[in-house]
C-alpha cells in the first residue's frame, strides 16, 4: 500500500500493530452532489465519492441491475462452441461430468452445474480430485476413468487451462472436454473442445474479474439460452436461473475476486437468495455454525467458505461440492457437520503450520526480503494456502508456504497489492522451475521439486525485488474518517450498507473512534478479546478483537484499559438473539498522540 503525501491520520504514522492510518481521499464537492442528487446520507455519500463513485454512477452503483450488466455470453471466446456441444449431449442423452477443484470456487462452480442439470432432468457425474492423491486440476488417470465410465463430455471448473498433458490423455480417450476457468492462461491453450475462461490471452472483453463461479454462470445462461433456441423447453419447464446466485455470491467472495462491477452486482443478488435460506446446505452450514441472523459478505466468507473447503483441505474432497448441490436435507445435515468438524481439525493443522513457518522464516532472515517462501516436511498441502495468508499479513510480504514429501513440494502463495503471484509462478514454470504452476494476481498453487526450492525462492524475490524494491512498502490501513460512540447505530450501520457489498477493491467502510477509553476488555473463546469502549459524553460501545490475544495488540488493548486509545475498525450489526444493535470490530488501535484533521460522523 503506497503512503499517501498527507500526515497520518490523526497522527498516526505507527499503530500496536506498526501500521500508518491514512484518511481515504474524498471529492467533497462530488459527495455533497450525490448526497443531494440521491437523498442518501452524508455518510453514504463521502463513502462512494472516496471510491470513485460519479453523480452519473450512483444510482447504478447503489442499485446494481443483474439484467443490465451481465454480458452477451456469447462476447466470450468458446463460450458458443462450449454451450453448443453441451445442448447437443443433452439432447441426444450423452453422460456429461463436472470436473471441479476443490475449493469454494470449485465447489460452487460444480453445485451451480448440479443443480442446472438436476432442473432439466438430466443427469451430472461429479468428480473432485483427491488434494493428496491427485493434486489441483485435471489428471490423465481420473479423464480415462470417466471415458471408461461411458462420459462423453466433461467440465473442468476453475481448472483446466494450463492441464495440457491431462486434456491430451483426455482427448485420446475420446472425451470432448471444455475448461471452464478464470486462471491465468498462456499463449498456448491446452487441448480441449473449448476454453472458456476470460483471462485467456486473445481475450479483449472485461469480465477477467470473475471467479470461475461467475464464468460457470454465464456458461448456464449461454446453455440455457441454447437449449431454448432448440426447443429443449417446449414441453418442459424452463429454470429460473436466478435462484443458484447464492452460491454464485459464496464463490465470488471466498475467491476474494474484485468486489466491483459484474461480480458486485452477482454478489448483491446472490446475498438476497442466500438470505431466503433456500438452498439446503447453506442452511445446514447456518445450523451447525449457529448463525441466526441475516446473513451477509461475512458470514459466506467467514463461516460458510471454511467449512466448505475443509473437505478438500483435510478431508474428502468432494463434501462441499455435494453439500452445495443436494436438495436433501437430512443428507446435507450429515455433510455440514462433517465439514464443520473438519474444519476444527483444520484450524489445530493450521495453527501448527503457521507457527512452524513462522520460525522458519524469522530464524533465517526471510522476512527481510521482498518476498517470503518457506518450505518443510510434514506440512499439510491442505494448509498451506491459510498459512501463506497468514504469513503476508504477518510479513506485510507475498508469501509462498509449501509442503514437502518424497521429494516433491506441494504450494501455495499469496500476493500484495502490485505484485502479480500468478504471472511471476507462470514464468517459473516456464524457466524450468516448476513441475506445475499457475494462478491469478493474488494467489498461486505450485509443485516442485524439492531441491529446485531454494532455486524457486531465488527466482520469486527477484521478480518481488522488482515490484517492491528492498521490501515492500510500510504497513498502512486507510480509514474513512472518525465515528463517535453515539453515532455508531443500526441507522447509521443500515445507509452505510446501502454501499455494499464490499470486499477487494471496494473496502468496506472503517472507521476510527477517538480517544475512547476502554472500560471492559476481557478474554472470549481461546483468542479473542471483549472490549466496551466509552467516551466523556457517557455513550458505550461494545466490541469484539478477533485472534489478538497473544499479540501485540492484544496486549496494548489490555494494557490501556481505563486510558484513551485511538481504535480502528468496522461496524457490524448485532442481531444475535433479537437483538437490533452494531458491534465494532477491531482490526487496529493506537496511542493517541497530536490530532490531525478528522471528520466526525
Amino acid at each position: 500500500m503506497m503512503a499517501p503525501a498527507a500526515a497520518p491520520f490523526l497522527g498516526v504514522g505507527q499503530s500496536f500493530s506498526g501500521r500508518a492510518w491514512w484518511l481515504r481521499s474524498t471529492d467533497e464537492r462530488q459527495a455533497l452532489a450525490i448526497a443531494q442528487a440521491r437523498a442518501v446520507p452524508d455518510p453514504v455519500a463521502r463513502l462512494l465519492a472516496a471510491r470513485g463513485v460519479t453523480v452519473e454512477t450512483a444510482e447504478s452503483y447503489l442499485r446494481p441491475v443483474l439484467r443490465e450488466m451481465l454480458p452477451d455470453p456469447s462476447t466470450l471466446r468458446d463460450m458458443d462452441r462450449a454451450a453448443q456441444r453441451l445442448a447437443e449431449a443433452i439432447m441426444v442423452g450423452e453422460p456429461v461430468a463436472v470436473f471441479g477443484d476443490y475449493d469454494v470456487d470449485g465447489a460452487t462452480s460444480s453445485a451451480v452445474l448440479g443443480r442446472y442439470f438436476a432442473a432439466l432432468g438430466v443427469p451430472l457425474t461429479l468428480y473432485v480430485p483427491d488434494r493428496l492423491a491427485e493434486g489441483y486440476g485435471p489428471n490423465g488417470p481420473a479423464l480415462r476413468r470417466l471415458a471408461g465410465q461411458g462420459v462423453r463430455v466433461v467440465i473442468t471448473v476453475d481448472c483446466g487451462t494450463l492441464a495440457h498433458a491431462a486434456l491430451a490423455e483426455g482427448r485420446a480417450a475420446g472425451l470432448d472436454v471444455i475448461v471452464v476457468d478464470h486462471h491465468l492462461a498462456e499463449p498456448s491453450l491446452p487441448p480441449a473442445l473449448a476454453v472458456v475462461n476470460p483471462n485467456r490471452l486473445d481475450e479483449q472483453n472485461a469480465l477477467g474479474m470473475l471467479a470461475a463461479v461467475g464464468v460457470t454462470y454465464v456458461l448456464v445462461v449461454a446453455l440455457n439460452r441454447e437449449l431454448r433456441r432448440r426447443g429443449w423447453f417446449a414441453a418442459r419447464r424452463e429454470p429460473d436461473l436466478l435462484q443458484w446466485l447464492d452460491l454464485v455470491a459464496l464463490g465470488t467472495i471466498c475467491d476474494l475476486v474484485p468486489m466491483t462491477g459484474l461480480n458486485r452486482a452477482l454478489v448483491a443478488q446472490g446475498l438476497k437468495v442466500m438470505r431466503q435460506r433456500r438452498n439446503p446446505g447453506l442452511v445446514a452450514l447456518a445450523d451447525v455454525a449457529g448463525v441466526e441472523e441475516r446473513l451477509d459478505v461475512f458470514h459466506a466468507g467467514f463461516v460458510f467458505g471454511p467449512r466448505v473447503n475443509a473437505g478438500g483441505r483435510v478431508g474428502k474432497s468432494d463434501l462441499g461440492a455435494r453439500l452445495l448441490a443436494t436438495d436433501d436435507a437430512r443428507e446435507a445435515a450429515t455433510l455440514a457437520r462433517e465439514l464443520d468438524r473438519l474444519n476444527t481439525e483444520r484450524r489445530t493443522i493450521e495453527q501448527v503450520v503457521l507457527e512452524q513457518a513462522i520460525a522458519d522464516a524469522e530464524a533465517a532472515g526471510y522476512g527481510a526480503a521482498a518476498l517470503v517462501l518457506v518450505a518443510a516436511r510434514g506440512w499439510h498441502p491442505g494448509v498451506v494456502g491459510i498459512v501463506a495468508t497468514r504469513l503476508k499479513d504477518h510479513f506485510n510480504r507475498p508469501a509462498v508456504v509449501i509442503g514437502l514429501d518424497g521429494g516433491v513440494g506441494k504450494g501455495s502463495g499469496r500476493s500484495l497489492p502490485g505484485f502479480d503471484l500468478g504471472s511471476a509462478v507462470i514464468a517459473a514454470r516456464q524457466a524450468g522451475l516448476l513441475i506445475n504452476g499457475g494462478g491469478h494476481a493474488a494467489a498461486a498453487g505450485l509443485t516442485v521439486a524439492e531441491d529446485s526450492v531454494p532455486a524457486l525462492r531465488g527466482f520469486l524475490i527477484e521478480r518481488a525485488h522488482a515490484v517492491f524494491g528492498a521490501a515492500p512498502p510500510p504497513r498502512g490501513l486507510n480509514v474513512d474518517g472518525v465515528l463517535a460512540l453515539g453515532g455508531a447505530t443500526p441507522g447509521l450501520l443500515e445507509a452505510l450498507t446501502q454501499a455494499g457489498p464490499f470486499g477487494t477493491g471496494n473496502g468496506e467502510p472503517r472507521y476510527v473512534l477517538a480517544a475512547v477509553r476502554p472500560v471492559v476488555v476481557e478474554p472470549v473463546g481461546s483468542d479473542h478479546l471483549r472490549c466496551v469502549f466509552a467516551d466523556d459524553s457517557g455513550a458505550r460501545l461494545r466490541a469484539i478483537a478477533f485472534r489478538v490475544r497473544a499479540s501485540v495488540l492484544g496486549q496494548a488493548l489490555l494494557d490501556h484499559r481505563g486510558r484513551p486509545v485511538h481504535v480502528a475498525g468496522h461496524l457490524r450489526a448485532d442481531t444475535y438473539r433479537g437483538r437490533d444493535d452494531v458491534v465494532f470490530h477491531i482490526e487496529d488501535a493506537a496511542a493517541p498522540r497530536e490530532a490531525g484533521a478528522s471528520r466526525q460522523m
